[in-house]
């Protein structure tokens, strides 16, 4: 049986030729490219992969076009990964085992090791993500950091198995604070209205920060553990910061998209579904 490797991807050329290295052994690799400015497809399309396109419309995240990309793969099993994320070759033979006999396993589970500043953050692991199954039962909901549901047994690669797990590469902390904005927005914008209480605003980061930098153990990382951990409580105060704001000034925050820019007066743009492969 075969496997397909798909990647979805936004200006994405900073990691993309260590990710396509370590997916070498797969049957076919598929990028679903939400209309990048970076030369993003044409690189995929040099180191073999098969391009697809989705509308990028007012998205800032990929969740909506997940099943664009799982759907676009010819082989029955699929392996979304992300274009800063490493396959090690372990996994592969573990999961090209797997298929020769899945019985009635139909998704994996499959632990992520995250890195800060070039450093493994034992504070996040084994940071599963569901991102191996048979594409005839997975469903994907556009909404971000959504989880895949799917229909039929899910299993977990136990976490002492590190050999197996998904190596997340580290940004610098400019893409990170860029991420962190854009993601809160979003995280907001999928949220309940509701006023946020000052001990809330300022207990819930502080809660945020000692699971993980003492509990969890970031503390171990030194200077990164600490900025890692630091980060987290960040967006927890962020989110709470905005979820009060939408509360207080509804039209205000209306007015502005998930990525802070502002919106036309006419309302969202009309968005194309159509999908263009290269």
């Amino acid at each position: 049986m075969a496997i397909s490797a798909v990647i979805n991807t936004y200006n994405a050329t900073e990691h993309l030729e260590r990710v396509f290295d370590n997916l070498r052994g797969f049957d076919e690799i598929v990028v679903c490219d939400m209309e990048s400015t970076d030369g993003t497809p044409e690189l995929a399309g040099r180191l073999g992969a098969r391009v697809v396109t989705f509308p990028k419309g007012d998205y800032n995240y990929c969740e909506p076009a997940r099943m664009t990309a799982i759907y676009t793969a010819r082989s029955q099993w699929v392996l979304v990964v992300d274009a800063d994320e490493l396959v090690t070759p372990e996994l592969r033979d573990y999961l090209y085992d797997f298929i020769k006999d899945p019985g009635s396993v139909k998704g994996i589970f499959i632990p992520r090791k995250n890195h800060i500043l070039s450093r493994f953050d034992p504070s996040s692991y084994p940071d599963y993500q569901l991102r191996f199954f048979d594409k005839s039962c997975v469903n994907w909901p556009p909404t971000i950091h959504a989880v895949p549901i799917i229909k039929g047994e899910v299993l977990r690669i136990p976490p002492a198995r590190k050999e197996l797990a998904l190596i997340h590469l580290p940004h610098n902390l400019t893409t990170q604070v860029t991420r962190t904005n854009t993601y809160s927005n979003a995280e907001v914008s999928r949220t309940v209205s509701r006023p946020v209480s000052l001990i809330e605003l300022w207990g819930k980061p502080w809660v945020c920060f000692l699971k993980n930098y003492i509990l969890k153990g970031a503390w171990t990382m030194g200077v990164a553990g600490y900025i890692t951990a630091r980060n987290k409580a960040y967006y927890k105060f962020l989110t709470l910061a905005k979820m009060h704001e939408r509360h207080v000034m509804p039209e205000f925050h209306d007015r502005y998209r998930s990525d802070g820019s502002h919106k036309p007066a006419g309302g969202k743009s009309q968005r194309k579904q159509d999908i263009r492969e290269h």
